[in-house]
């Protein structure tokens, strides 16, 4: 499989029918982990048609509450 070019990344993120609510990134044909936010300076989001980006989320997203919940103890 090969890369998209930087036109169609910018094209699928202009794209609103990929926005879910305005807020939920939703882009099958889209492989990366974390595209970069609607407002690119706020930083990335998560691709919620990618698997694993859902994955690589949970994943930081439960080590992040583990952390708390040991330092808690």
């Amino acid at each position: 499989m090969s890369n998209p070019s930087k036109e169609t990344l910018e094209k699928w993120h202009k794209d609103p029918n990929h926005w879910k609510w305005g807020s939920f990134y939703f882009n099958k044909e889209d492989h990366r982990l974390f595209p970069p936010k609607r407002i690119a300076w706020m930083g990335w989001t998560i691709n919620f048609a990618n698997w694993k980006s859902i994955l690589a989320f949970l994943l930081l997203f439960g080590s992040i509450l583990l952390l708390l919940w040991f330092k808690k103890s």
